[in-house]
């Protein structure tokens, strides 16, 4: 199986994909990484699918980081795109079927499930809480698509964003979508004060707010989408995409978890269901909540 992304030999999947190769009896526990730099050419994309595609030991790949770029550059290589993925603009799974090289975006189940194993499932009706999501790129994009679909909806959903025509790509895929525009809060951050604008939007958000750092700062690239001395709404519950890597936004949270009654959780939950989504698409395989849970607690040994 494939892993493209930037930095592919450091994740914590080549330890744990192994385990779960035995545990679902696959032929092989190989996995291999396609690491392309950020900024990357077309043909830089479009190889690394023809690889992919041409290898007959290849059984399919997940796509981490460059979910979009993926799409722009390489879309039309692909026999089958799911509908997430052509609402989305972005590819996460690639995998083969009889001659049929097939891609989806499976962002917006991986969200969700990774949400859902520690909000309560009444918590936005109880409590009329909204949603803060700090960046506006795919993992952004699959939370608020997410969220629209949610019985349990928040009351709002405010997504920031440095740049204005990330925005508008993220509304564009959520009209294309028909999802309830009214919703969404698409807020662009000052230029010239971005940290402070960001707090500020935090901060005035409401008590049991869940707060997610959907940017990549704190994995890709070091620092926090957030400032020092941002007061946390009390009760928050304070989301960090990522489970590697500085992960300043997370420590922030954890500071202040006392003081602010605050619920942090790491990318962790948010990488197994990432992973276990896709393999269970590329090999062909019912990812139930019981397996689900043996292959948590096998990738949890060697955490």
């Amino acid at each position: 199986m494939g892993f493209v992304g930037v930095d592919t030999a450091h994740s914590s999947i080549n330890r744990v994909f192994p385990l779960w190769a035995e545990e679902l009896g696959l032929a092989s526990g190989d996995l291999r990484g396609f690491d392309i730099p950020l900024g990357a050419a077309d043909s830089d994309y479009r190889d690394v699918v023809a690889r992919i595609r041409d290898d007959a030991g290849q059984a399919g790949a997940l796509v981490t980081t460059h979910k979009f770029r993926i799409y722009e550059a390489a879309s039309d290589m692909f026999d089958a795109i799911d509908p997430f993925a052509l609402a989305c603009g972005e590819i996460s799974s690639i995998y083969k079927r009889e001659g049929v090289l097939g891609a989806s975006a499976k962002d917006p189940i991986t969200a969700g499930a990774a949400l859902e194993a520690f909000l309560p499932d009444d918590h936005f009706a109880r409590t009329g809480a909204g949603v803060v999501c700090l960046g506006a790129g795919g993992s952004g994009t699959a939370l608020s698509w997410y969220l629209a679909h949610r019985e349990d909806r928040p009351a709002s959903v405010t997504i920031t964003a440095r740049r204005q025509a990330a925005l508008d790509h993220l509304r564009g895929v959520h009209e294309r979508g028909g999802l309830d525009l009214s919703l969404f809060r698409y807020a662009l951050l000052d230029s010239d004060d971005v940290v402070g604008s960001a707090d500020r939007i935090v901060e005035a958000a409401g008590e049991g707010v869940v707060i997610a750092n959907a940017t990549g700062m704190g994995k890709d690239r070091p620092g926090s989408p957030l400032g020092d001395d941002v007061r946390y709404p009390s009760g928050a519950y304070v989301w960090e995409f990522n489970y590697r890597g500085s992960l300043e936004f997370l420590h922030q949270a954890r500071r202040r978890q006392e003081e602010r009654a605050l619920t942090v959780e790491d990318g962790w939950v948010y990488f197994l269901h990432g992973w276990t989504q896709v393999i269970a698409e590329v090999f062909d395989v019912e990812m139930t909540p019981e397996l689900f849970h043996r292959l948590a607690l096998r990738a949890n040994s060697v955490r």
